[in-house]
């Protein structure tokens, strides 16, 4: 039995996780074109038998230089910083997290379909 609970909090809380994962991603996506924004990269560390997402790490790129004269954030060279946002790859990574929580809800399902069944036979 503890084996069934320790697969429930395992997936509950890699769907935590991961939820909290496309909410930085969903906050990158709605600042890339934000001067100076910088990626937020979300970083997965072990709590127990399960994940938890830890510290945010800021992208480290150097990010790019626009040319643009009239922008009001332009320096005397008419440029300015640009965000580190690459939409496809918050993309890509959104799926990822998309897919890992479909697969943690699958895991919680069984486990909870397994222990209903256990109850069922435990009360025969």
């Amino acid at each position: 039995m503890t084996t069934l609970i320790s697969a429930l909090d395992a997936a509950g809380s890699g769907m935590e996780a991961q939820a909290s994962r496309l909410r930085h991603l969903a906050e990158n996506v709605a600042n890339a074109d934000t001067p100076g924004y910088r990626r937020k990269i979300p970083v997965f560390r072990m709590e127990g038998e399960g994940v938890a997402l830890g510290p945010l790490r800021l992208d480290s790129r150097t990010p790019p230089r626009i040319h643009d004269p009239g922008h009001p954030l332009a320096d005397a060279s008419g440029h300015y910083s640009g965000s580190t946002v690459d939409l496809v790859t918050e993309l890509a990574d959104a799926r990822e997290a998309q897919r890992s929580y479909e697969a943690n809800l699958r895991v919680f399902d069984q486990a909870r379909l397994m222990t209903q069944s256990l109850f069922d036979l435990i009360r025969r």
